[in-house]
């Protein structure tokens, strides 16, 4: 047997071939892997790609306005199918008609893409001070329509802050603050007591007068009517939203029946239904009274009445959000409108 011995720089010059050999297959096999992760592939870029071949109807249009080569073009295009295992474009004609999953990719792709731009718009105004999400929590007390018109004149002011309406009732306006869901409440008539950070500020007062429908059995009652008649009948209460803590129940005589709802304007409906009985806003229950739909009669209690306040938690600075409701609801017209009817 012949044995040739190999000079040892040439046995360190094969053994680094064969590493680096190796080391170039796990890179490519690694490349591939990444390039095949239908995430790594579906970037922007890939995706205005695609929109731009739907759009010219052609590889070699596409890759014209696009400042490619057509293979260049088709290659990434073939990288993505590979990734998705997917077909997006027909190619048995002409034109590049895309296939029904193409079709797919192509409408969520656009959505996508337009929630980059949004996203990168908010960004660049949230940096200017306008807080990116602004909670208010809102009493069954206020009236919706002009919580409406000044949300309107909000987002008339294009910010990038998204606005969130919660509907409150009774304690649990005030604890939505307190808890952090919300970063105003309007409409609160409990007092925060020593809780730090919160401020409040009068928002006005609330009256309230029993009402019911014509038909209702107490409606042939003489006036006032006496607590034991009342216990007699059903009433409708709202109930309190107040996810910690105690609840609040107003009006409600021991033994009494009673039919609990959600929202203010639930229990009008039930009690113009002649479901129950029960004190309403008055601003809420007049046009009906008017209109012979509710009867107001006067109980042994007087009528109530809710002192109202708005609220909201202290930060420094105050957020532009923040800053533009309240100076909103420091006009005496703005708080009156939002009390004068639900």
């Amino acid at each position: 047997m012949l044995i040739v011995a190999m000079p040892e720089v040439q046995i360190l010059t094969c053994y680094r071939g064969l590493m680096d050999a190796q080391f170039s297959c796990h890179h490519s096999n690694i490349l591939n892997e990444w390039r095949l992760n239908p995430r790594n592939s579906l970037t922007p870029d890939a995706l205005e790609m695609l929109q731009t071949v739907a759009r010219t109807g052609s590889f070699a249009a596409a890759a014209r306005t696009l400042g490619l080569v057509p293979s260049a073009l088709t290659y990434r295009v073939r990288q993505i199918e590979e990734a998705l295992d997917v077909l997006l474009f027909d190619r048995s004609a002409r034109q590049a008609k895309p296939t029904q999953a193409g079709s797919e990719l192509l409408r969520q792709g656009e959505q996508l893409l337009l929630a980059l731009d949004a996203m990168a718009n908010r960004v660049k105004r949230v940096a200017t001070g306008w807080e990116p999400a602004f909670t208010i929590a809102i009493d069954g007390v206020i009236a919706r329509p002009v919580v409406m018109q000044l949300a309107q004149r909000f987002f008339d002011l294009n910010p990038p802050t998204q606005l969130r309406l919660r509907d409150e009732v009774l304690s649990g306006t005030l604890d939505s603050l307190l808890s952090g869901r919300a970063d105003l409440a309007v409409g609160v008539s409990l007092e925060p007591g020593s809780h730090s950070g919160i401020r409040t500020h009068s928002l006005g007062v609330v009256p309230f007068v029993f009402a019911m429908a014509p038909h209702h059995p107490l409606a042939a009652v003489p006036e006032p009517i006496a607590d034991t008649e009342l216990a007699k009948h059903r009433i409708v209460a709202v109930a309190d939203s107040a996810q910690t803590g105690s609840r609040l129940n107003l009006g409600i005589l021991a033994g009494q029946d009673v039919f609990t709802v959600s929202t203010m304007a639930a229990k009008l409906d039930a009690q113009l239904r002649g479901l129950g009985v029960g004190f309403l806003p008055a601003s809420l229950a007049r046009p009906y009274i008017e209109s012979g739909r509710l009867l107001e009669r006067q109980t042994q209690r007087p009528n109530r009445e809710a002192r109202t306040l708005y609220a909201w938690r202290q930060t420094s600075p105050p957020g532009k959000a923040l800053h533009w409701w309240l100076e909103r609801l420091e006009n005496p017209a703005t708080r009156a409108a939002l009390l004068a009817s639900c």
